[in-house]
């Protein structure tokens, strides 16, 4: 009899059963092309505790009572129509109106898993509906088979109300997007400007990750650096420069906007990869559009190379100070009451972009503890506009800081020019939240425009 069954049997879900099985749960394995049930058990699973099913009646025979089941496949209508073949008749054959009531529960029943593949690994760090997490037999599977870190404190726990699992999910994604953005334009720097070789910046990758950079994608960009082909030579330089994307970060960006939030890193790192694969039309503007002619760096390399250690960590620090700007506009959104503290810490292990520990959200708090290392940023930035380096991440960090530690901006400026054309009104200074208009021609008229929000 099995603890737990997982339907889908694709990477991330053939990985997380093989890590509740190596915790000591039984699982039991389901996919729609059953035949995928047998070539797991027969090769990756080969040897361990997993048992399978050939169909979702056969599935739910061997379960458990009270049943848990996970459900991991693509998101959309796959996960409701398994929701309803669950449902009925599946799980609740003797009467069809309880049938009903569970459905909607289920819908809510979601969880947003942030992993990896390295060995045999899957870690998960958020579960939306407290009801499902807080029982023991739901908190039990999901805290034993998370990262841990510290003294042992699982990375995974309840995050907030229906659909903010989720959420947080989509928003640690899209602040990945914008990690491994960072981390392409600092090698492009240490590339292109510095001149530096694949093994020099492989070893200073490794010295990075000792720093308060360390996290899971640096560690992994040393070592990409240092693999060699085959052939003996560097596999990097070999793969085409072109970048895919599954959509989280799309998801994030396309969130930021809908609810005015200048989440601006994670859609530069976006359309960075939109760039990216542009592939044919980049080779032939190559030949056309000329950079700085015959840039060449003079200064210490070591010190530049500093700075752009500097500018990395603290345009990382822009990203996540904007992704929590994110919740926290949804919770108001939503009416979620999510705990930000505990959503950092959990960010601490098991997630590839494993966030520093540290509980405090609050974007000025954040950003003012490492404003000293403006001018390693500025000067990063700034040697890389001169050598025709493309930084959109980079650039886009430091115009938000700026921005942000401005008192006045010069909004005020489109604010004159709405009320010239359309009639959209202003406010004063002295008298906010008074909108008046203005009649800046002499021809116009006193009539103003309707205010909304787009």
């Amino acid at each position: 009899i099995a603890d737990i069954a997982l339907i889908g049997l694709a990477v991330m879900g053939q990985n997380l059963i093989l890590n509740m099985n190596d915790h000591g749960f039984v699982v039991c394995a389901f996919n729609r092309t059953v035949s995928k049930v047998d070539d797991f058990l027969a090769n990756e699973a080969k040897g361990t505790k997993v048992v399978g099913a050939h169909s979702l009646k056969e599935m739910v025979s061997k379960l458990k009572k009270p049943r848990r089941i996970i459900l991991l496949v693509k998101a959309g209508q796959a996960v409701d129509d398994f929701i309803e073949k669950l449902v009925r008749p599946a799980l609740t054959p003797l009467h069809s109106s309880l049938g009903d009531k569970m459905r909607p529960c289920l819908k809510k029943m979601r969880l947003g898993a942030s992993g990896y593949v390295i060995g045999l690994s899957a870690r998960l760090f958020s579960l939306a509906d407290p009801h499902c997490f807080h029982r023991p037999h739901i908190k039990t599977i999901f805290q034993g088979i998370a990262a841990k870190v510290g003294t042992g404190e699982p990375c995974c726990d309840w995050v907030g109300e229906e659909g903010a699992g989720h959420f947080v999910k989509m928003v640690h994604n899209g602040i990945e997007y914008g990690d491994m953005q960072l981390i392409c334009e600092a090698y492009h720097l240490m590339k292109d400007v510095l001149g530096m070789a694949q093994d020099e910046m492989a070893q200073a990758f490794e010295d990075w990750n000792k720093t308060e950079l360390d996290s899971f994608l640096i560690e992994i960009t040393a070592n990409i650096l240092k693999f060699q082909d085959a052939d003996g030579k560097h596999l990097l330089p070999k793969i085409r420069d072109s970048a895919g994307q599954k959509g989280t970060g799309k998801w994030t960006a396309i969130s930021a906007l809908e609810y005015g939030v200048p989440v601006t890193l994670i859609g530069e790192a976006v359309f960075a990869r939109c760039l990216s694969s542009l592939k044919d039309e980049r080779i032939q503007a190559s030949k056309k559009l000329k950079g700085p002619q015959k840039f060449q760096f003079d200064g210490d390399k070591k010190s530049f190379l500093e700075d752009i250690r500097k500018a990395l960590y603290a345009s990382k620090i822009i990203s996540y100070a904007q992704g929590f700007m994110l919740l926290r506009q949804a919770a108001t959104e939503f009416g979620w009451t999510l705990n930000y503290g505990g959503i950092a810490l959990m960010w601490r292990g098991g997630c590839i972009i494993r966030r520093q520990p540290g509980k405090d959200s609050r974007c000025c708090e954040v950003l003012s503890s490492f404003q000293g290392w403006a001018d390693s940023w500025r000067r990063a930035v700034s040697t890389g506009v001169q050598a025709g380096i493309p930084m959109p991440c980079f650039t886009t960090a430091l115009s938000f800081y700026d921005g942000y530690r401005h008192e006045m901006l010069p909004a005020n400026l489109i604010q004159a020019q709405r009320d010239y054309f359309g009639a959209h009104t202003y406010e004063l200074l002295a008298k906010p939240g008074q909108f008046i208009h203005t009649n800046w021609t002499g021809h116009g008229g006193s009539v103003s425009s309707s205010s909304y929000n787009a």
